[in-house]
């Protein structure tokens, strides 16, 4: 009675979440690729002119950008790529509309010169093929609908990782003897079987081959949309500090007009940041990212460091620091690993689910792991169908 309850519930979520899962896997799948297939679509917004110079500091880019947007002051830099350096911008002007231009404003440098190499409203596809990864993006996030879709995802994340489980569930033989050798079984697909048959095996077997990484897949999906549902798991499960908890602590305050400038605060960071890797023993790699915030008063540097689980790209996922505005005291370190153990799972969640580890042959293996999704998704559709309208016979 249990398990015909469990197969009615699988059955119904795989049903209603059928059409969202199939979005997010093809979009998740040429995401997978999002840095080539931006230098295909927009490479216009990297630069030409690789050199074995080295790159201008962060304090330079960020002096040769802040004249660039009219009405806006600059907030920060960061490498996203070895050859391309995005800024960020503020309004000086009180007007809602420029607030949210610049919200969505994306500037392009050049690393070593500093030179414009381009600018985008993320996401707008008026602007054509030089957004069509950030639209893409979006629709991968929220369904291109904003903070909507972005719950909605959230949902269908959570309700996806409960059904996963109750999937591996099904898939367990009834009888206790010779558990293992029945259950492997599941996991093939039988041979010279009705098309009947061959649907369901691939549905099952799909299903428990990728089990581990649906559960990766989902479970960052609930991290990336839902956090209170998420962090309240993480906090039962592990050793765990919610980063949102951990900014509240920190004493800061509104300050407009810090009494460091770019140059002096750069320079503070990098002594704090080379304290801090003699003392926690890591090395430093490379600089990534300096910014301001008017609201907290302070600078926050960000720095590649052997503790990082990212191998390339570095768009998130690295250590960090903040020190004080005017005074450039040492406010927090953060780094993705070595602190705290659900952190540090947190860490290579976002890695795993962004393609950013292991290179070329991840990539890979998360576009197909989409397309796979896909075919998982279609045969639990299909077999639903069977239930409702097939004539009611034994899968051979």
């Amino acid at each position: 009675m249990l398990r015909h309850l469990f197969v009615l519930i699988h059955r119904y979520i795989n049903l209603v979440l059928a059409v969202f899962l199939i979005i997010v896997s093809i979009t998740g799948s040429l995401l997978a690729f999002n840095t080539e297939l931006e230098r295909f679509f927009a490479p216009q917004l990297f630069s030409k002119q690789i050199s074995e110079q080295p790159r201008l500091s962060l304090s330079q880019l960020i002096e040769k950008a802040s004249d660039l947007v009219d009405d806006a002051e600059i907030t920060g830099v960061i490498f996203t790529e070895a050859d391309q350096v995005k800024a960020s911008y503020s309004s000086k002007t009180g007007n809602e509309a420029h607030k949210n231009y610049l919200r969505l404003l994306e500037v392009y440098l050049d690393p070593w010169t500093g030179n414009e190499l381009g600018r985008r409203s993320r996401g707008d596809l008026n602007e054509g093929l030089i957004n069509i990864m950030p639209f893409i993006y979006k629709i991968h996030w929220t369904l291109a609908i904003d903070s909507i879709g972005q719950f909605i995802l959230g949902g269908v994340a959570l309700l996806w990782t409960i059904d996963s489980f109750i999937g591996l569930y099904l898939t367990l033989p009834l009888s206790k003897t010779h558990f293992f050798s029945k259950w492997y079984k599941a996991f093939l697909i039988k041979k010279n079987s009705s098309f009947i048959r061959f649907n369901f095996d691939i549905h099952r077997s799909f299903g428990l081959w990728l089990w581990f990484f649906i559960i990766i897949f989902t479970w960052s999906s609930v991290m990336m949309n839902i956090r209170p549902v998420y962090e309240s798991v993480m906090h039962l499960a592990f050793d765990y500090e919610s980063p949102i908890e951990r900014f509240k602590t920190i004493k800061t305050q509104k300050n407009d007009n810090p009494d460091l400038k770019w140059d002096d605060a750069l320079a503070i960071a990098e002594n704090l940041a080379e304290h801090e890797s003699k003392t926690r023993g890591f090395k430093i790699i490379a600089p990534i990212s300096l910014s301001y915030s008017k609201s907290a008063g302070s600078y926050s540097y960000g720095l590649r460091s052997s503790n990082d689980i990212f191998e390339y790209s570095p768009k998130g996922g690295n250590s960090s620091l903040m020190i004080d505005g005017n005074t450039g005291q040492l406010i927090s370190f953060n780094q993705p690993t070595k602190m705290k153990l659900g952190n540090t799972i947190e860490s290579w969640l976002y890695a795993l689910h962004m393609a950013r580890i292991i290179g070329m042959p991840y990539k890979i293996f998360v576009c197909f792991f989409g397309i796979a999704i896909v075919i998982l998704t279609v045969t639990g559709i299909i077999i639903w169908h069977r239930k409702k309208y097939g004539k009611r016979k034994p899968i051979n």
